[in-house]
């Protein structure tokens, strides 16, 4: 009979019934035994279940154990106490893992340390088992735990990040309520430039935008507030955008649609022409 010693019962309970699911048992099985006085899980050393069983310890480890070690290292590592807060990084975590955050990705190392914990396990599933779960993890999975830690790094920094976003979008949208509409329509064509156009599909210059900000947006609100796109949309505060664009989730079109919300009307980018031609052959005839 082969033993897993767990400082922690609670770890011990969860690998205990991981590893009863896995080779599909029952909690009465003879094979596998959880000592109640002791955090320890007791296995056969069958070698038709041996496979199985280093598979499950490996499942284990990268699945179940690794949200908890995310977790520590949130609060533990980083201080963030809040659940609220630590389940918003374990989203952004989960996010980048799942190939969700390419842009995040790209600044972590590409290590693959699963061959590594692989090995470790395969090393101490040898001859007579029996070993401390928590030397093991201490000793053997400290690359493991580096790459968590780098995980948690860059997802708090985008979590930082999305919190600033948020408090930029709810501000900008503030000065919006206290604006009066200068315009009731404006189309807005977001591509490799940005180019406005009035009611009547006449373009505004860039000159002539500028013109028509309010200068206490740019005072108040500097770093935050671009002089190009933004700005004049809070300054001519229109009650309908017809935003044109090949890519709707970019961020300057998803900016204007978070800040001016319902009044926002998204549009190919093809039916602005379109309806410029359209105009164009009203005024010819």
């Amino acid at each position: 009979m082969a033993e897993i010693i767990f400082q922690n019962r609670a770890d011990a309970i969860k690998f205990h019934h991981h590893l009863l699911k896995c080779l599909n048992m029952n909690a009465n099985d003879s094979i596998i035994q959880l000592y109640k006085d002791q955090h320890i899980v007791n296995v056969s050393d069958c070698p038709d279940f041996f496979h199985q069983i280093k598979q499950a310890f490996f499942q284990f480890i990268i699945e179940i154990k690794r949200d908890d070690w995310f977790r520590e290292i949130i609060k533990n590592q980083f201080f963030y106490e809040d659940e609220e807060e630590q389940l918003q990084i374990l989203e952004i975590i989960y996010s980048i893992l799942e190939g969700q955050r390419e842009d995040v990705a790209v600044t972590l190392k590409k290590t693959n340390v699963e061959p590594l914990i692989k090995e470790a396990i395969h090393h101490v599933f040898q001859g007579n088992l029996s070993f401390s779960f928590d030397s093991f993890v201490k000793f053997r999975l400290r690359p493991y735990f580096q790459l968590l830690q780098n995980y948690v790094e860059v997802s708090i920094d985008e979590f930082k990040m999305e919190q600033e976003y948020q408090m930029f979008v709810h501000m900008l949208r503030g000065f919006l309520a206290g604006r009066e509409s200068k315009m009731k329509t404006l189309h807005l064509l977001i591509d490799d430039e940005i180019l406005v156009f009035n009611e009547q599909l006449e373009e505004i210059k860039r000159g002539d935008l500028k013109r028509m900000i309010d200068r206490k947006l740019l005072v108040n609100h500097p770093v935050y507030v671009d002089s190009v796109s933004i700005a004049p949309l809070l300054s001519l505060a229109p009650k309908t955008i017809y935003l044109y664009t090949r890519d709707a989730e970019a961020p300057l079109v998803r900016t204007i649609k978070n800040i001016f919300e319902e009044r926002v009307i998204m549009k190919e980018q093809g039916a602005l022409y379109k309806l410029k031609e359209q105009i164009e052959k009203l005024a010819d005839t």
